[in-house]
């Protein structure tokens, strides 16, 4: 039964955003400096603090992949508000331990708790299905959707300003950020599961992070899009192992500077999100809209790559946002194909796909990068990993067109419209984590 809409339900609605909100500027404030700390901790060599930065990177997806499942068996049994709680503390004592690691293995060891606290945006999403009515439920995932962009936005420029200070400073704030979200919802928030309708015991076999993709193989027509999906999300990763260091590298770039142009892609990724996608959906379709939005991306990963000069490279950030018009017709085909008691599982499997980029992408691109800038490299060539990015979404065209060659014109908007869908923006998943998918209670 779907529970009313009072005003009760909506301050808890309201608090989840906050706590999203506060969370996404948590971890985009530490997204400019992270890298420039691990330089300062191994000596200054920029190659090899590429290759810790894909470790760091690895360690937080492959943490992400297996807590989310655990916390959300957590959060049935024992309830939303101590899973968010416990895990809104551990991400401020967690930054507080960042924020004083003396050295490279403890800055590390940070890393991976971040990455096992993040893990509970699913459980956030989980309390939102608890208290929003059926009917209610696209607007509210949007509304949290929109504030996983707020935060990600106002992160890195703040993080950015801060690091210019001082290195360590935005390990402070994003501390201080999490220790009041905790506080705050100390005292403000709900629960949103009342006993009678917790599990009676968690049920290990099913808080499995692998389990979700089985939902894939009972769904074959889904495999092709999937599969794309997967590649949109590998060469994102592209960008999260090497933006900071290659920028630094390649244009003197501080943190500072880094700061406000991730901010520019969270606010073109954005208004691409809110406004195009919408627009042009009615117009195109999604098998348009998907084979655009790659070919779009593949033009901004090469300008990345190629760019000899700065304001290149910023001619590359509006492509790459325009490449977030691939995604959501992509889940909208997948969701039509996918039978309505089971989308929440194919979100958890679109997450789950993601999850597996994360782990593997940022060892990839940061070795790369490491290895073409060093003096033993077979040519010098900073940009590789964006142009393996351009080429893996080269793949993910041809597999595209060939799986929706038989597609209708159709439009979507109310599929679109189903939840927050996990744009193929730069800079998400290993430095932050992703929104999370819709889920089915």
């Amino acid at each position: 039964m779907d529970p009313p809409a009072t005003p009760h339900h909506r301050a808890a609605l309201a608090f989840i955003f906050v706590t999203v909100m506060i969370d996404m500027l948590a971890f985009g404030i530490i997204i400019p400096v992270l890298p420039h700390l691990i330089v300062q901790l191994i000596g200054g060599s920029i190659a090899e603090a590429a290759v810790w930065a894909g470790a760091f990177g690895a360690m937080f997806m492959l943490m992400q992949f297996v807590f989310s499942p655990v916390q959300g068996a957590l959060s049935d049994r024992f309830g939303r508000r101590t899973v968010i709680l416990i895990s809104s503390f551990g991400l401020g004592v967690d930054f507080v331990l960042m924020a004083l690691a003396p050295s490279l293995w403890l800055l590390f060891v940070g890393r991976a708790v971040s990455g096992v606290c993040a893990a509970s945006f699913s459980t956030a999403n989980a309390y939102i299905a608890d208290i929003t009515p059926a009917a209610k439920r696209a607007a509210a995932f949007g509304t949290l959707g929109a504030a996983f962009g707020i935060g990600f936005i106002i992160g890195p420029a703040l993080g950015g300003f801060l690091g210019h200070v001082d290195i360590r400073l935005p390990f402070w704030v994003a501390a201080g950020l999490s220790l009041i979200n905790f506080g705050y919802g100390f005292f403000v928030l709900p629960e949103s599961l009342p006993k009678p309708r917790r599990s009676i015991r968690i049920d290990w076999r099913h808080a499995n992070p692998l389990g979700s993709l089985l939902l894939l193989r009972r769904y074959p027509q889904v495999f092709g899009l999937a599969a794309t999906f997967f590649l949109i999300n590998l060469a994102q990763f592209s960008l999260n192992a090497t933006y900071v260091l290659y920028t630094d590298y390649r244009y003197g770039w501080g943190p500072q500077a880094v700061g406000y142009t991730l901010g520019l892609v969270g606010l073109c990724s954005g208004l691409v999100q809110a406004v195009l996608v919408r627009r042009l959906m009615p117009r195109l379709g999604e098998r348009r809209l998907i084979l655009a939005g790659l070919i779009l991306s593949i033009v901004g990963y090469l300008l990345f790559g190629l760019a000899p000069l700065p304001w290149v490279f910023l001619l590359g950030i509006p492509f790459m946002a325009l490449g977030g018009l691939a995604g959501p017709p992509a889940q909208a085909l997948m969701s039509h194909q996918v039978d309505p008691h089971e989308q929440g599982r194919l979100q958890g499997a679109l997450t789950s796909l993601a999850s597996l980029a994360g782990i593997f992408g940022p060892a990839l691109f940061a070795n790369l990068f490491a290895l073409f800038i060093s003096d033993h490299a077979p040519t010098h060539l900073p940009g590789i990993a964006f142009m393996l990015a351009a080429l893996l979404l080269l793949i993910a065209v041809l597999v595209a067109a060939r799986v929706t060659a038989r597609q209708p014109a159709r439009s979507s908007l109310a599929a679109t419209a189903g939840g927050p869908i996990m744009p193929p923006t730069a800079l998400s998943p290993e430095l932050l984590p992703h929104p999370p998918p819709e889920h089915s209670p």
